[in-house]
């Protein structure tokens, strides 16, 4: 086993540790950092096959950003624990079949070299991953790039809809009034008298004697 191999094996079982944590902790906020160490093995992996850029949008986007925002969300929230892991180890047995069911069809796919592991092809000195990623995915995976962009923008449009109330005691704006507002609508311009001050003269006090006689 040369020493790749062995790193692999590693950081896939911290992987799959990792994934099991996330849905068997009772805390939300400890599933929440077990997925960010999720991430952070599978960008390892990543960079195993020399797909630097994957792995730093990995660590990026999903661990510096999503995960950030998923746990200010979690603390932020009065969850009720009990209600929310209530009924979860009944589920586990249909999920468990369902889950080994999904991966006897991966090793199916694979083909005949099962667990093998996929070797990096070396490439030549001025190689950019980043180039090459960019070229195959808007050249021949440009349709299922619009389709998931569609998807993703539909699903932020719904999201937005289902949690959209209106409260009585929050202060929002309707965005068509405030189009049709006219600056006669926001400013009054009134014409005011104007007033001159008269500056008031101050005489000096008399003195017995004119001044330069003594």
């Amino acid at each position: 086993m040369i020493f790749t191999d062995f790193v692999f094996y590693i950081l896939a079982s911290i992987l799959l540790f990792a994934g099991m944590r996330v849905i068997t902790s009772r805390n939300p906020v400890h599933s929440a950092l077990n997925l960010v160490l999720a991430f952070f093995t599978a960008a390892g992996i990543w960079v195993l096959l020399q797909a630097e850029f994957l792995a730093i949008a990995l660590l990026v986007v999903y661990v510096g950003a999503v995960m950030v925002l998923f746990l200010f969300v979690v603390m932020m929230l009065d969850i009720n624990l009990d209600k929310l892991r209530e009924g979860f180890w009944d589920y586990l047995p249909v999920a468990g079949f369902i889950g080994v069911l999904m991966a006897g069809e991966m090793v199916l796919i694979l083909g005949s070299n099962h667990f093998a592991i996929i070797t990096a092809v070396e490439k030549s000195a001025g190689y950019s991953n980043t180039a090459e990623l960019g070229h195959v995915m808007y050249t021949q995976y440009l349709l299922p790039f619009e389709l998931a962009s569609v998807v993703l923008l539909v699903a932020i449009i719904a999201a937005i809809a289902l949690t959209l109330r209106d409260r009585k005691e929050t202060k929002s704006i309707n965005p068509s009034q405030q189009v049709k507002v006219k600056r006669a609508d926001r400013i009054r311009i009134v014409k005011v008298k104007s007033e001159t001050e008269v500056a008031e003269v101050i005489e000096p006090a008399p003195t017995d004697k004119p001044r330069g006689i003594k």
